[in-house]
């Protein structure tokens, strides 16, 4: 069955990259509604959250809708819708910015569960991968190749000590992102942050909503959230970004220093071809094992 929220919730933070303070809320919405950020600042221009709309933005996912609305850094909540199966939400935003809040998807999750989390009348609709595509860019790689549920492998490296070589998988079911993804916060390297301003980005960031390294040391406040607190951000960002495809995938993603762009990029691939995938009706046995199946509040207790 398709989900949604019970009732609006709000959050109040900055953009990442704008630096500007925004305000966002999260608001129930009817059966094949998808998702759909609306800009209120911009007379309420809706802008679907959708693979097609997103244009080649550094270090953030951007969408534009055909009207040229955009709104910037969804990937996050993203990530926290998909993660707790809410296929049908609108997104109210005063700015071009999601909130960027600690960083991580765990401030969103907890209020969508807050809301609460309502099954809707209408069977839900997966996509399933019939067999594999792969994309590569420079030394970064994604691929998705068939499989019965939705997991997630990615594997990093960095010649900074404190982050090194990570390697982790996952399947998203049975409330996984929630226990093992979610309050993985955003990072950078310390020699990265001034040249990233200097382009117009990560003006909101601070030490608070990010995980600052140099070479072996983690300049953050309070060190990391789990050991290899940096590959699981890039898990739960590359769930967000998948998020776009418009349905829960079916099928195994892998990637290797992959970023947004790559993730897009991949999706674009799969859509090309339509001997790719298939649009299937889920059952029961096939909703179990999508993202969001089996959750529990008790699954967020371990990161809250």
């Amino acid at each position: 069955m398709q989900r949604t929220l019970e009732q609006p919730v709000w959050f109040k933070g900055t953009g990442l990259h704008t630096g500007r303070p925004v305000r966002m809320g999260l608001f129930p919405a009817p059966v094949n509604h998808g998702i759909v950020f609306v800009r209120g600042d911009l007379g309420a221009a809706r802008i679907p959250a959708r693979w097609d709309l997103v244009q080649q933005s550094p270090l953030m996912t951007r969408i534009v809708s055909e009207e040229g609305a955009d709104v910037s850094t969804v990937e996050h909540v993203m990530a926290a819708l998909a993660g707790c199966g809410i296929t049908n939400a609108r997104i109210a935003l005063d700015g071009p910015e999601a909130p960027i809040v600690d960083g991580s998807a765990a401030p969103f999750v907890k209020g969508i569960l807050d809301a609460g989390i309502t099954t809707q009348g209408a069977a839900q609709s997966a996509i399933k991968v019939l067999r594999p595509v792969e994309v590569r860019v420079g030394d970064a790689y994604a691929r998705l190749s068939p499989a019965t549920s939705l997991q997630i492998e990615f594997e990093i490296e960095f010649t900074d000590g404190a982050i090194g070589h990570q390697h982790k998988v996952l399947n998203m079911a049975n409330g996984a992102f929630v226990r093992e993804l979610c309050d993985s916060r955003t990072f950078c390297r310390n020699r990265d942050v001034e040249a990233m301003r200097a382009n117009g980005l990560a003006l909101g960031g601070t030490m608070e909503n990010a995980v600052v390294f140099e070479g072996d040391l983690v300049l953050s406040p309070g060190g990391l959230r789990h050991r290899d607190e940096p590959v699981r951000h890039k898990m739960l960002d590359a769930l967000g970004d998948l998020a776009l495809a418009g349905a829960p995938l079916l099928g195994r993603y892998t990637g290797i220093r992959a970023g947004h762009s790559v993730t897009n990029a991949l999706l674009r691939k799969l859509f090309a071809d339509p001997t790719n995938y298939a649009h299937v009706a889920c059952d029961s046995s096939m909703a179990a094992r999508l993202p969001g199946s089996g959750l529990d509040r008790a699954d967020l207790h371990a990161v809250a």
